[in-house]
């Protein structure tokens, strides 16, 4: 009894020590991934109402990752991706970052919101750690950083964008409605209505705030006999200022920036209006580069990728290939070096990169040039 006693107290203990190890290896995460890779981290939210968005950025990241490793990598150097939670909170993104770098963060692509891109880009700036955020469109985010680099079109470029081509269009009667507590909005208006002014043109504009009744009917009143209606905003309200119209008898164009991206599957059956939309992106394309991209996110995630799916995509292959260009050898080198040699080589002026969201360059400021598409849903 006694052997069998000590046979069965000797397997316990192997067993609570092997499970004391899985658990420190568990609890320890990444900082036991191998060393021959460069370990890429991100900030975003998975969960809560801006889910959709992280989602996207991340499984358009990931598909990245997977297409470079499953290639070899650069001189056998491979690459990590881990994303965590942030549900769009900046408290939450500046702990992430904070847990990223103690996992082994070497690289980011920063946050995919505006307000925890700020909270994640005050961190990885006095760390010198190079971040090339998807999504965060505001300025500030990668302003006075030259850690800092953007994918997507930044809000003022937005603004300048849209006003421009309204005029090209040469729409005499423009109206506007925009939400005046949103960064986002109030951004991309600000830019638009300088622009619009340097242009000699004049429009009338309409607000809403987070606070307000969204029935819209005050502001589509003043603006139905518009030839065109800028709705600088998230689609969400979008469709309801778009529904507003049509029950109004308001046949002018809606014209809104990047946030209209997934308008098509909220429009009620009534909006006949044509709506255009500012993207870089767009999954109907016939350009070979998009389709490629199109085609493998379906056959990896069984859905048609959107804007932000495509900018993951391409914040991590901008990565990439200035790693590339820069013929790293090493996986072990630290943040700042890597943020040393990717700055160098996405600044050159000999330096493009081809994705699925354009053709871009960048200067030092980290802002993005490329072309922008204007997308068209026509309906009734």
């Amino acid at each position: 009894m006694r052997k069998q006693a000590k046979k069965l107290l000797s397997a316990a203990l192997t067993i609570a020590m092997v499970a004391a190890l899985m658990l420190s290896l568990v609890s320890c995460g990444d900082k036991y991934k191998p060393d021959s890779m460069i370990y890429i981290g991100a900030s975003g939210p998975l969960t809560g109402e801006a889910a959709s968005y992280g989602v996207s950025v991340q499984k358009g990241a990931q598909l990245a990752i997977d297409e470079i490793n499953e290639a070899g990598g650069i001189n056998g150097i491979t690459f990590y991706f881990n994303m965590l939670d942030d549900q769009a909170t900046a408290t939450q993104a500046a702990s992430n970052y904070d847990s990223l770098m103690d996992k082994g963060m070497q690289i980011s692509i920063g946050a995919v919101t505006t307000d925890s891109c700020e909270a994640f880009a005050a961190k990885a700036v006095n760390d010198n750690l190079f971040y090339i955020t998807p999504s965060a469109s505001a300025a500030s985010v990668i302003a006075n950083r030259p850690n800092g680099y953007r994918i997507c079109f930044s809000d003022p470029q937005q603004g300048e964008i849209a006003a421009e081509k309204i005029v090209e269009a040469g729409y005499s009667n423009v109206g506007v409605i925009y939400q005046s507590d949103n960064n986002y909005s109030k951004g991309i208006y600000d830019a638009f209505e300088a622009k619009m002014q340097e242009l000699g043109k004049t429009f009338t504009a309409r607000t809403f705030d987070q606070n307000s009744n969204k029935d819209f009917s005050s502001q589509m009143d003043v603006l139905k006999d518009c030839d065109v209606i800028f709705l600088p905003m998230y689609y969400t309200e979008a469709g309801l200022i778009a529904s507003k119209a049509a029950e109004k008898g308001c046949n002018a164009v809606l014209f809104g920036s990047d946030g209209f991206d997934g308008i098509a599957g909220v429009l009620a059956s009534n909006v006949t209006n044509t709506i255009q939309y500012i993207t870089p992106f767009d999954a109907d394309s016939a350009d070979l580069t998009v389709k490629k991209f199109v085609d493998a996110y379906k056959a990896k995630y069984n859905e048609t990728p959107d804007q932000f799916a495509a900018d993951g995509y391409d914040a991590v292959m901008a990565i990439y290939e200035a790693l590339k260009v820069a013929n790293v050898t090493d996986a072990q080198m630290s943040a700042d070096a890597l943020t040393k040699a990717i700055t160098a080589v996405l600044s050159s002026p000999d330096f493009s990169f081809t994705g699925a969201t354009g053709t871009m360059t960048w200067s030092s400021d980290g802002v993005p040039t490329k072309v922008p598409q204007v997308k068209e849903i026509t309906r009734g």
